[in-house]
């Protein structure tokens, strides 16, 4: 495998391609809050090791090299469980992201990928933790005809009463869609994802969706205090299954 750091206009990429003489298809990953780190980066080598072009986009790129991690005994310190200072750090770099900068830099992903020659032509996948499972599902609903293969764990708020929210367009959504949840999950709860799901019924996305008990938002990153191994890897089947299917 080959992986390197390019850049996509002045927003940083981490690319890992598989190539091995035939173009693979592309999956985009998502981040989460806390931006680009090599938990991420491990996550994309996991997904080309696959077969596909992994790119991990830094969505920050207008504030620079923005990434926070803070450890305890070797873990990541989930966001609800920081103390109040080194939370208003990771929120306050969210806040300064727009959604009409995210989309401008998906379509910019898009484009490099349409032009890249080591890339298939063809549908696209994606992938987001928290924030990037809300920006999975926007650039499934606002791209739906590039992105045909989206997994989302643990995403944050897919329903709220904001203009943006995803839930307001799942019927512009195609190809495949892959949900991981956690029952105690404080920003998406089990009854804002029973009416996700409900929503989704009689759209022409395929969805598949598992509710994993006893874990919290976060669950999915192997370096977070509150990581399920045993959730994560059921999450991993369906995903990989997903991106068969669809790309």
């Amino acid at each position: 495998m080959m992986e390197k750091t390019i850049n996509i206009g002045s927003m940083e990429t981490f690319l890992v391609d598989p190539y091995a003489g035939i173009p693979n298809p592309a999956v985009v990953l998502f981040m989460d809050i806390w931006g680009v780190r090599e938990e991420l980066r491990d996550i994309a080598r996991k997904i080309a090791a696959e077969g596909y072009v992994a790119l991990l986009p830094n969505l920050y790129h207008r504030q620079g090299n923005v990434s926070n991690e803070f450890y305890d005994d070797g873990r990541m310190i989930s966001l609800h469980r920081l103390d109040k200072p080194r939370a208003k750090i990771v929120n306050d770099q969210r806040k300064k992201l727009t959604n009409e900068m995210i989309l401008s830099d998906i379509e910019s992903i898009l484009s490099y990928i349409s032009d890249e020659e080591r890339i298939r032509s063809g549908p696209v996948g994606a992938i987001g933790w928290c924030m990037g499972g809300w920006i999975g599902l926007k650039a499934g609903i606002e791209f739906p005809e590039y992105f045909k293969a989206i997994a989302t764990l643990h995403a944050t708020r897919p329903i709220s009463e904001s203009a943006d929210s995803p839930h307001l367009n799942l019927d512009k959504l195609s190809g495949g869609l892959y949900c991981g949840w956690a029952e105690l999950d404080h920003l998406s709860p089990p009854s804002m994802v029973n009416d996700f799901e409900s929503l989704l019924e009689g759209c022409r996305v395929e969805y598949t969706g598992t509710m994993h008990h006893d874990v919290e938002h976060g669950y999915s990153l192997p370096d977070r205090d509150i990581y399920s191994q045993e959730a994560s890897e059921i999450d991993w089947g369906h995903i990989f299954n997903l991106f068969r299917d669809h790309l």
